[in-house]
């Protein structure tokens, strides 16, 4: 079944958001959201092999339609309106197919929406990450679709195709962001922490804390309990404690089944909160 995350800038206002989880109908089987990130992640899969992709283009109407990005306050790091919209193969379903869903879906909103689009990961065929992605577009990088400038309202799209990944928050006992990035730094691969490992450490302005945000890209050499095992030590390391971990949207099962008893207890985890078990649960 093909998989698609789509990680939309609007985290703030529940009619809005009531809105667009409507466009996306019976595909959407999970929505996060989170007002200090200002941002929220759809998950969307079935009912049918290829619902995805005409769940994510109903989805996309609904923000061109009711979202403009000119007075966006987040903390998250964005492009754009509908900031990201990776694509994921699941199960037996080759990997190609996520890779023609993501070029066809770029294409398509780039010319229904005027959005400049730009392709990353297998999508892209330079392979660039993400995280290149946003530091080179439109600075040192033109647009694979679309104009050559930010949408006036909408800004731009980076549409990808990946292997399924783990998005885990770290909210620490202290507001001290400087705190935060410090361990973020320390246990992201790119400054030599753990590998397929990519952290932010940012503030939550509405609890007073501060969060070490990751994402987790090569579940096989670094999984949920590994990477937050990680974040404690370090923190521990300043003298302070992770108070809460939290998931962002659907995990694969076999990356909850690799976590430990303890640690699910310790981090309140749900070991439910898996893609397999919400398509099943939805069936």
């Amino acid at each position: 079944m093909l998989e698609c995350v789509p990680n939309v800038s609007e985290g703030r206002e529940t009619r809005i958001l009531a809105e667009l989880a409507a466009a996306c109908g019976p595909s959407l089987l999970d929505l996060h959201r989170d007002r200090d990130h200002n941002r929220s992640v759809f998950t969307l899969a079935g009912p049918g092999p290829d619902d995805a992709l005409t769940a994510v283009r109903d989805l996309a109407r609904a923000v061109a339609e009711r979202l403009d990005q000119t007075e966006h306050r987040g903390v998250h790091p964005r492009l754009g309106a509908l900031d990201v919209v990776p694509f994921v193969a699941l199960g037996d379903l080759p990997a190609g197919a996520a890779i023609t869903a993501a070029r066809d879906f770029a294409a398509w909103w780039a010319n229904a929406a005027e959005v400049p689009v730009f392709l990353y990961d297998a999508a892209d065929p330079e392979a660039r990450t993400l995280p290149e992605t946003r530091r080179a577009a439109f600075s040192v990088r033109p647009p694979d679709f679309g104009p050559d400038r930010p949408h006036p309202r909408l800004g731009a799209t980076a549409v990808g195709a990946r292997a399924p990944l783990v998005a885990v928050n770290c909210c620490l006992d202290c507001a001290d962001v400087a705190v935060a990035r410090r361990i973020a730094n320390a246990v992201r691969e790119r400054d030599g922490g753990l590998p397929g490992v990519r952290a932010l450490g940012l503030e939550l302005a509405s609890v007073s804390r501060a969060q070490v945000s990751m994402n987790l890209v090569d579940l096989g050499r670094t999984g949920i309990e590994a990477a937050c095992a990680a974040v404690r030590e370090r923190a521990r390391e300043e003298g302070h404690a992770v108070e809460a971990v939290e998931l962002v949207g659907l995990v694969p099962a076999a990356a909850m089944q690799d976590c430990s008893t303890e640690f699910l207890r310790w981090s309140g985890i749900d070991p439910g909160a898996t893609i397999e078990g919400r398509l099943a649960a939805d069936r």
